[in-house]
């Protein structure tokens, strides 16, 4: 009875594999046949994962014809080419072992899940049978995140840059089986187009090379890693007001006069440019640099590049006027982009900077904060497969949403004309302007445009949304939550100051085991341990949380960071922060991002953290290491110092005067409180600011200074010193009012 019963489940399971040889097998075009254990996993991964459909390849009943190794990563973008017929591997060893074991150079592909020329070359080639079988005949194919490995793009892209002088994203490269560069480019198309060469014939010409010269296309690699290997910081630079200077005036050389932004399209926010000319100005009186700051945020603020229904900003514009972005909104830019408003909003006290950023956080709270509290990376550019589809509008399509009363001069505003096709919204001409032209009272303007809003959201709420990269990234939480925190403490939005507590207090919790930060989490997996990106840009951000609600947590984490980031990545060599750390995988060249780009240079955000806590503490190492930072760039930052801006921010500070504003007395008080609020309507950019409970002996332990400083006469106390010398104490608000503004006052305008 016992034979019978096994028998009979041995016949089942032979007629299941049968079946699943006919049903499931995955035969990748021009690739070895995978093995059923691999398959059987993939088709799991895929179940598990929802049954998602992504791919124009599909089987009778629905299915996807072609599953690879990227449906069983975690990473939404590499899941995003899981369904493509190339046999893609995720980055290691087992793509490595092959190559070496067949001898066949890497086909490399980098990217990130909201890149629009991402996608269009998935399309186009990636999706393509014909280019899928040339990949998998000749290469052994690797994809990668750029968003979670950093490092693995940062020496890619500089080697693109050195073979062909441009680089970006999709980032195409090919290796040899170490790791090394020899050929790269960027988006490559299926076929010649428009001067470009097509993948196709790029793809023979690879590996006819390879091939018949393999013996020089290993010599070229070795002499291009070569180099990457040698390169680095450059120091040798003065670090004086005189580079502060250079930089304002090469700021000058590159502003657009008419369109705001600096350097021609495609044009980038770069917020760090705007900081710094504001701190300029405020060091310097110089009026053009201030111009220069504000004129750029107000017409970003009219353009495409900021969305006007649903807040927020896209990545770049394509053109000159802001008016037609590409369309990904990425977290670390809405965090950078609202840090400049704020700072605008606390030297103007305007509306025209208060209103982009609060719509900024509004859009962030609303759409990127994910249940558990920290921040997602990003939204698409595009939806049902057209880049801007969500975003775009007819005259007609405003018309009907907001009726034939208001619609016209509602489509005007907008700078919708009735020749033209979809368009973003935007401001073309000033709101006073307009309103001037067509004889509207602002109130009855301001009445009208919040139901426009509405009208129009509720159209948009109507169509297809672009997907959510939902991986959560150490740093860039860390920039959102110190816009957050300035900005709550500076409007006294006590949301803003608990949203930024509840994601550092998630991540804090949750990406750091053993104590060691790691870079990303999806799904409940973490990734690679954090690089110097996420310790410094969250140190920073913590920091700022402590000087925004006086609560000592928030400074001793941030203190532990960098001494952590200390230990990990300081070079005693090249006296700097380094990329990566010692528990890192070790790549063909060391990654070095000492530039800014739409992001700050790490290193140049540590030197900041460090400089402002080591001044705060005391703490002498943090004060000469961020100072060391600084050192080990200044022949760069002497050569190009625009591309360095936050480097420049962090000299800033450096270079003083710096001061020190301390309010003591019980947060819960409203004598504490007047005076804080004080204090927060100062632009003081060179000062530290502590509220210092005086029952929390954490704070005191931090900040041994404070036992200097009690209240006066049982009241609420503020403190305004400069390099720790203090003006009398101060237990009303107008008199620190005054002894603030005697801090703010720059010294005769002047120009650049």
């Amino acid at each position: 009875m016992r034979r019978i019963r096994f028998l009979a489940a041995l016949s089942v399971a032979l007629v299941a594999a049968v079946a699943f040889a006919a049903d499931d097998r995955i035969q990748l075009p021009g690739a070895p046949s995978l093995q059923p254990e691999l398959v059987q996993r993939l088709w799991k991964a895929w179940e598990d994962a929802g049954k998602p459909v992504h791919s124009r390849h599909r089987r009778p009943g629905g299915r996807p014809r072609y599953l690879n190794r990227l449906v069983l990563e975690a990473n939404p973008y590499l899941q995003l080419h899981g369904q493509n017929p190339v046999d893609w591997y995720p980055w290691g060893e087992e793509a490595f072992a092959r190559a070496r074991r067949e001898k066949k150079p890497i086909f490399l592909s980098i990217g990130y899940s909201t890149c629009h020329w991402c996608h269009v070359m998935e399309e186009e080639s990636f999706d393509n049978e014909e280019i899928a079988r040339l990949l998998n005949r000749d290469f052994v194919c690797v994809k990668v995140d750029r968003e979670e490995r950093p490092d693995i793009d940062a020496v890619y892209i500089a080697a693109v840059q050195r073979l062909t002088g441009n680089s970006g994203w999709p980032l195409t490269v090919f290796l040899a089986p170490d790791g090394s560069p020899f050929y790269g480019g960027t988006y490559f198309p299926p076929d010649d187009r428009a001067g470009r060469p097509g993948m196709k014939r790029l793809l023979a010409a690879v590996i006819t090379s390879w091939q018949k010269q393999e013996g020089a296309a290993t010599e070229a690699a070795e002499s291009l890693r070569d180099a990457l290997r040698a390169a680095g910081p450059i120091a040798g630079g003065a670090l004086d007001e005189l580079v502060l200077r250079r930089a304002a005036v090469h700021a000058t050389q590159l502003f657009d006069s008419t369109n705001g932004g600096f350097g021609k399209a495609p044009k980038f926010p770069q917020p760090h440019v705007v900081q710094f000319l504001l701190r300029y100005a405020q060091r310097t009186g110089d009026r053009t640099a201030r111009h220069m700051a504000l004129f750029t945020l107000q017409r970003m603020s009219q353009g495409g590049i900021h969305d006007l229904l649903g807040g927020g900003f896209h990545r770049y514009a394509t053109d000159a006027a802001w008016r037609v972005p590409h369309y990904e909104k990425m977290l670390l830019d809405q965090a950078t982009i609202a840090s400049a408003y704020v700072e605008a909003a606390r030297i103007t006290r305007s509306a025209e900077y208060i209103s982009p950023a609060s719509e900024t956080f509004a859009y962030v709270l609303r759409d990127l904060r994910s249940p558990q509290g920290p921040f997602y990376t990003a939204e698409d550019a595009q939806s049902e497969g057209q880049e801007g589809k969500y975003y775009l509008w007819t005259r007609a399509e405003v018309l009907q949403a907001v009726g034939p009363e208001d619609g016209p001069w509602v489509a005007d505003f907008f700078g919708l004309a009735d020749n033209q096709g979809p368009a973003p919204l935007s401001i073309p001409v000033p709101a006073e302007d307009f309103l001037r032209q067509r004889g509207m009272s602002t109130d009855t303007f301001m009445k009208k445009i919040l139901r426009v809003r509405a009208a129009l959201l509720a159209v948009r709420g109507q169509r297809t949304r672009p997907s959510r990269d939902e991986k959560i990234l150490a740093g860039w939480n860390g920039m959102m939550i110190a816009a957050l925190a300035d900005a709550g403490a500076q409007w006294n939005q006590p949301e803003y100051l608990e949203a930024a507590k509840r994601a550092a207090t998630w991540i804090l919790e949750h990406m750091q085991p053993n104590g060691r930060l790691h870079r990303s989490w999806v799904k409940g997996k973490l990734g690679t341990p954090g690089f110097l990106e996420d310790y410094a840009y969250l140190a920073y951000g913590l920091q700022r949380l402590f000087e925004a609600t006086g609560e000592p947590r928030w400074l001793e984490e941030s203190d532990r960071l960098l001494a952590s980031m200390l230990r990990l990545f300081w070079d005693n060599e090249k006296n700097t922060l380094r990329f990566t750390a010692s528990d890192h995988e070790r790549l063909v060249a060391p990654p070095w991002v000492i530039e800014d780009t739409a992001a700050p240079a790490p290193s140049s955000v540590a030197a900041l953290a460090l400089l402002r806590a080591g001044h705060l503490q005391q703490n002498a190492q943090y004060q000469e290491r961020g100072r060391a930072v600084l050192v080990a760039n200044s022949g760069d930052i002497a050569k190009a110092p625009t591309a360095y801006m936050f480097a420049l921010l962090a000299l800033d500070f450096a270079l003083g005067p710096r001061q020190e504003i301390v309010v003591v007395g019980s947060p819960k008080r409203e004598d504490t409180v007047a005076l804080w609020k004080t204090v927060q309507q100062a632009y003081l950019p060179r000062a530290v600011l502590v509220l210092h409970d005086p029952q929390d002996r954490r704070t005191q332990a931090l900040l041994p200074f404070l036992s200097r400083q009690p209240m006066q006469r049982g009241k609420a106390t503020a403190y305004v010193c400069q390099n720790f010398t203090c003006k009398l104490p101060a237990t009303d608000p107008e008199e620190l009012s005054r002894q603030l503004a005697a801090l703010q006052e720059p010294p005769s305008p002047s120009q650049p």
